[in-house]
């Protein structure tokens, strides 16, 4: 069953869909080309800026069991933990996403 997750998730950032506007890979297409038209950054280096300015990412360790994610598989800098530290953690914090 892990493995069958692992075939279903994408490989880094770049590789996201767009969710239910994905159209086969043409929505995703569309709203990179327009981020770049419109000089936004690209979900790589936004999440590299993220990381810069010290934003804390949390990856809750139960779902990567369910789904076989691998820690190698993820970014460095990200922290591991449980739903219950996460939430300490979102608590204690002036803004929250949950993704």
């Amino acid at each position: 069953m892990e493995n069958m997750f692992g075939f279903m998730m994408p490989r880094g950032a770049e590789r996201l869909a767009l969710s239910k506007m994905n159209f086969g890979g043409a929505g995703t297409a569309m709203m990179k080309s327009i981020m770049k038209k419109k000089n936004v950054n690209s979900l790589p280096q936004l999440l590299d800026n993220a990381q810069a300015m010290g934003v804390k990412m949390i990856a809750c360790t139960m779902s990567m069991d369910v789904m076989g994610i691998k820690k190698e598989e993820l970014l460095e800098g990200i922290e591991y933990a449980g739903v219950a530290t996460y939430l300490g953690e979102a608590d204690n914090s002036n803004v929250n996403l949950f993704i």
